[in-house]
């Protein structure tokens, strides 16, 4: 079954160039020989290049008809990425480019093509401060982790319709900026009418940075539909970003799929690559059962000594049969935590190696795989060895190829049984209760069958523990938790539920309602209530009360909580709202601008948790 348009390999391309050659000076000679059997000779010299051309062939990735001439690079800088679309990252995939900024920040970003900016984000992670321009093709260009661009987004009301719109260049204040007051919030995502900015390909935009959650100077581009925000994979529209390496296989996995893949660790194989094509070390695989798949590690590099990157796409064939494969492709930000059922996830979390499953388990709902009828599980019905090809894609189509025979296993493994245990499904609503703890997980919440383990501790303070399964299983969406305990009533408005995962915790506020106290996570863990009555600190840093601030540049002040959770940060100057940035969650800052005017002022900083607990601060400072 193919599930594509075929894509030529260029090796066997050019292989069968040179066969046809031959093939139709045999035909000539032929013809002027006048020998009768021409007509058998032609059939079978077209049936054989037909079939040498379909080896040099994938059969199975999809054609994108993706605009290559569109997008020009979007920075000032030398042409280079650190990462790619589908990378693998912790919980989702790499979603765009990383263009590499030479290591420096305030270069200039450029518009990608014509169109107009249409949004505006700025937040204390992720993206840091961003632009979205929105083209007319249908397409958005998102740029993230930029430093500031009010200023330039002031200087581009050029439109007649845009200055009627708005007196603020003549305030000398930025969109942005006004905007920000407006709301009275630092992180703001904006949507920006049409007429106010547009741009033309290669206009100015901003400067390049290193805000959000960036760990290095560098500009994130992408590529999305703008109807439906998914991402598209941007080495696909014909930048120029040169690509002649093939992808690396260096591990092949093997699972029994007559159980969950939780409750296993797959063989893994090394591998080798022999004329050009990859091995597996000792050449035959024992099936573990008689319903199979697969996983590898593998990588893909743009240029020598380029940091191993993600693929694009992978492929099984069965016989020749393609049964399953996945491409990583047209991916929102709502999809993008499937990446971890498309790992290992259980084997990356327990110190093992990044494996791709080739074949989705039971719970992946979304849809960068396309099976057979069998969800790409193969199937050994009966002892017939099986010829495996799998091939593995770039996104500028360089191919790799591993081959090799797996042979049915003779007797089939006894299966381990869970004795107390209850077993959660996927796609199904899972339900837990007993008299101190209940929870549900929706349907999508679980990727593959889960024998669940339930735990209960006794802690110091007399508050119970409660283990739900582990840490090294994932799960896609929130569910909510309820857990029994008894407070005192003026304390039932400043319960907290703590988390903790592996290394990590996290705190939730629990609503009270009927004796239970309720908050969302989406992680498996351990949990527990804990009354919380501490209230934020503020620490001003190289700022103090009663302060001359005539010389200084800004003001900083550092923000703490026990539980880790800010609800809101509000500085009023003067009784006003005054903007202060907090990029990558870090301290509060306010650099001097036209909103504090020479003289003596009151700063006043009031900061509340999450459970309502306040902490204000007023300083008194001359300017």
């Amino acid at each position: 079954m193919n599930f594509g348009k075929p894509c030529c390999n260029k090796q066997g391309f050019f292989i069968s160039i040179f066969i046809i050659y031959i093939t139709f000076i045999n035909i000539f000679y032929n013809l002027c020989s006048m020998k009768c059997i021409f007509p058998i000779k032609f059939f079978i010299a077209f049936v054989l290049c037909f079939a040498i051309m379909q080896e040099g062939k994938t059969q199975i990735f999809s054609k994108k008809n993706y605009p290559k001439n569109f997008f020009a690079w979007p920075l000032q800088a030398k042409i280079d990425i650190v990462a790619n679309f589908g990378e693998l990252r912790p919980n989702h995939y790499h979603m765009g480019l990383d263009c590499r900024t030479e290591q420096r920040e305030n270069l200039p970003v450029l518009a990608s093509g014509d169109g107009y900016i249409a949004r505006v984000k700025i937040e204390p992670f992720g993206f840091g401060r961003s632009l979205y321009l929105n083209h007319p093709n249908g397409l958005t260009s998102v740029y993230a982790h930029l430093n500031k661009f009010e200023d330039d987004l002031e200087k581009s009301f050029n439109s007649p319709k845009a200055r009627r719109l708005t007196k603020l260049i003549r305030r000398k204040v930025s969109y942005v900026t006004e905007q920000q007051y407006a709301l009275k919030s630092w992180n703001v995502f904006l949507d920006i009418p049409e007429e106010l900015f547009p741009v033309k390909q290669g206009d100015f935009i901003a400067n390049s940075g290193n805000t959000g959650s960036s760990q290095g100077p560098h500009t994130h581009f992408e590529i999305r539909e703008t109807k439906t925000e998914k991402c598209l994979n941007a080495l696909m529209f014909g930048l120029p970003i040169e690509d002649e390496i093939d992808p690396e296989i260096t591990r092949l996995a093997v699972y029994d799929r007559t159980i969950s893949t939780y409750d296993q660790t797959p063989k893994l194989y090394s591998l080798r690559k022999v004329n050009g094509e990859y091995q597996v070390v000792g050449g035959k695989i024992i099936a573990p059962s008689s319903r199979v798949s697969f996983a590898l590690t593998m990588y893909d590099r743009t240029k020598a000594g380029g940091g191993p990157e993600g693929v694009y796409a992978a492929a099984v064939l069965d016989n020749e049969t393609q049964i399953s494969r996945f491409e990583l492709d047209g991916i929102s930000y709502a999809e993008t935590r499937f990446f971890n059922a498309h790992i290992d996830y259980k084997l990356k979390a327990n110190g093992g190696p990044y494996v791709q499953h080739l074949s989705p388990l039971p719970g992946y709902l979304d849809k960068i795989y396309t099976t057979d009828e069998n969800n790409g599980v193969i199937l050994l019905e009966d002892s017939s060895s099986h010829p495996i090809k799998i091939i593995v894609s770039d996104a500028n189509g360089n191919l790799s190829f591993l081959k090799f025979d797996l042979t049915p296993a003779k007797f089939e493994p006894a299966k381990k049984t869970y004795p107390g245990t209850q077993k959660f499904v996927p796609n199904y609503i899972n339900i837990f209760e007993n008299n101190n703890i209940k929870f549900y997980m929706p349907e999508g919440t679980i990727y593959d069958t889960i024998n669940f383990i339930y735990r209960e501790f006794p802690s110091a303070n007399g508050k119970n523990i409660y283990q739900l399964h582990n840490t090294n299983i994932p799960v896609q969406s929130n569910y909510p938790i309820s857990i029994r305990e008894n407070f005192a009533p003026e304390d039932t408005g400043k319960i907290v539920m703590k988390r903790v995962t592996g290394s990590k915790q996290g705190y939730a506020k629990a609503n009270y309602r009927n004796g239970w106290y309720t908050a969302s996570f989406r992680d498996f863990g351990t949990f527990q209530l804990l009354v919380d009555k501490e209230p934020p600190t503020i620490t001003p840093i190289g700022f103090r009360n009663g302060m001359n601030a005539t010389n200084a540049s800004r003001i900083i002040f550092r923000i703490r909580d026990n539980t880790e959770n800010i609800k809101s940060f509000v500085a009023l100057l003067d009784g006003n709202w005054l903007r202060f940035t907090n990029d990558k969650g870090g301290s509060f800052i306010y650099n001097f601008d036209e909103k504090c005017e020479p003289g003596e002022h009151e700063l006043k900083i009031i900061v509340i948790d999450q459970v309502g607990n306040k902490t204000e601060q007023s300083y008194i400072f001359t300017r």
